[in-house]
């Protein structure tokens, strides 16, 4: 594996290595010292043309957290502004001898552009491209849900957990990602959403769907292990998509009265930033189910694997 660029290009075997790896991270994150020489003399680019605050700082983290030397790149500010061209930018990374460019671009299909057009030598990771993919928000989102399911149960796995993702669907990258990890790696996903918020050949992915959210929560689908509920995208949207914010409220937010509903074990994800009070509400987000503050620390330890086994040359399919 030279590059990640989609959860689809993860076999089940690679996405557990990348899991098991993801533990051994968050292990040395616990001790006084959380640096480690892996990646010394190596150079990552965070190539971000869009904002962001936890997926930008977790990538700088994890590899400042292998020593490797982190370059920040924003579009804001750079010639990029000035009309620099994604190919020419790339060249420029090339030449000044990136090992890894972490890159974050409005424009679905622009990392797998990069890696595959030769304007880059080194390792590409997608950190979210359009409402098409991002991989390593749905290994951190795995890596949670297995991580807290294993306090309960040493050794489970996620083979037949049954997880319902909620909310904005058609311009979720990190749902798209999600059902395709998680179907991989054996669970089963239950899409929930209006209507108009579900793409075109919806029918053609690895889940089932519902526009009813009550029916979900309350066993409808199966016992849920976990409900994932999505950002509203706003700033993606140019029509009206749903009749108020009360009323998306009112038919897909999760409050206490759904999570009443779920059973004691379930947990309440987000990938954020949330928008409070519109798909989720104060009481669910801080509830002790709640794995929001988690993803955010776990991010650090699965981009650290995931840099890790891209750049140490240990990876499993190596040069494949």
């Amino acid at each position: 594996m030279r590059h990640l660029l989609s959860t689809a290009d993860l076999s089940r075997d690679e996405a557990i290595s990348i899991l098991d790896v993801a533990g051994q991270m968050a292990a040395t994150q616990r001790r006084e010292i959380k640096k480690l020489p892996t990646l010394r003399g190596r150079t990552v680019v965070n190539l971000f043309y869009e904002d962001s605050t936890r997926t930008r700082i977790s990538f700088e983290a994890a590899a400042k957290r292998l020593s490797a030397d982190v370059i920040n790149f924003s579009a804001k500010g750079s010639s990029v502004s000035k009309g620099e061209s994604l190919k020419d930018t790339a060249l420029t990374l090339k030449a000044m001898g990136a090992d890894a460019v972490v890159v974050r671009h409005p424009i679905s299909g622009a990392p797998h552009r990069l890696a595959n057009a030769g304007w880059i030598d080194g390792t590409v990771v997608n950190a979210g491209d359009g409402t098409h993919e991002h991989p390593t928000q749905a290994l951190l989102d795995a890596y949670t849900l297995r991580s807290r399911l294993e306090q309960d149960a040493p050794g489970a796995d996620l083979k037949g957990r049954r997880v319902a993702i909620v909310g904005d669907v058609l311009h979720s990258r990190v749902a798209r990602s999600n059902v395709r990890l998680l179907t991989t790696l054996g669970a089963e996903v239950v899409l929930v959403a209006p209507p108009t918020l579900l793409p075109v050949g919806i029918g053609d992915w690895p889940c089932s769907t519902s526009y009813d959210l009550d029916d979900v929560v309350g066993g409808g689908h199966g016992d849920l292990d976990a409900v994932m509920m999505l950002r509203v995208q706003r700033e993606r949207m140019n029509a009206a998509f749903f009749p108020s914010a009360r009323e998306y409220s009112r038919r897909y937010g999760l409050d206490a009265r759904r999570m009443a509903k779920l059973p004691e074990h379930a947990l309440v994800m987000h990938p954020g930033p949330m928008n409070r009070g519109l798909e989720i509400t104060a009481e669910a987000a801080d509830s002790p189910r709640s794995t929001i503050v988690e993803q955010v620390a776990n991010g650090v330890a699965v981009r650290m694997a995931v840099l890790y086994l891209l750049l140490s040359g240990q990876s499993e399919g190596e040069g494949a």
